[in-house]
């Protein structure tokens, strides 16, 4: 289950960032801004906006996916590795600035994500075998 888990967040990081990245792109190809059929016309030609298309659909999906199988905390948290691989990728792919605010940015994202991980395996490893507290029928609802 573990392999899903790391195959699945990595598609959805996939996804995540040739979005974001495919934005980007188009919208820089879209200045100036004005809202005209020309405008339209020019932000449609760009094969970047299909690319976002593709990456915030693929994205959807591989989430929805994921939210049937993964912890909701640590999933949630993971998600957001995608901001890490954009702000990297952006640095190279469009020359934009990494400074020490965005690198601890991203160790504190990195150290949630642990923590999160870290906290919901000692919740399962207290779980007696036979135990599903994912459903409501481990010890959390005995106790209600």
């Amino acid at each position: 289950m573990k392999r899903f888990y790391l195959v699945g967040f990595l598609v959805l990081m996939a996804f995540d960032t040739l979005a974001q990245l495919s934005f980007k792109k188009a919208g820089d190809a879209a200045l100036p801004l004005e809202f005209s059929p020309s405008w339209l016309w020019r932000v449609f030609a760009q094969p970047w906006i299909y690319g976002a298309l593709i990456g915030y659909i693929g994205a959807f999906f591989t989430w929805m996916h994921l939210l049937r199988r993964a912890p909701v905390g640590p999933a949630f948290a993971a998600s957001h590795l995608e901001i890490i691989s954009v702000l990297v990728l952006s640095h190279y792919l469009f020359q934009e600035t990494i400074g020490l605010p965005q690198i601890l940015g991203c160790m504190f994202i990195v150290a949630g994500i642990a923590c999160l991980a870290l906290s919901e395996a000692r919740d399962h490893g207290a779980a007696k075998p036979g135990e599903n507290l994912a459903d409501g029928t481990g010890a959390s609802a005995a106790a209600r």
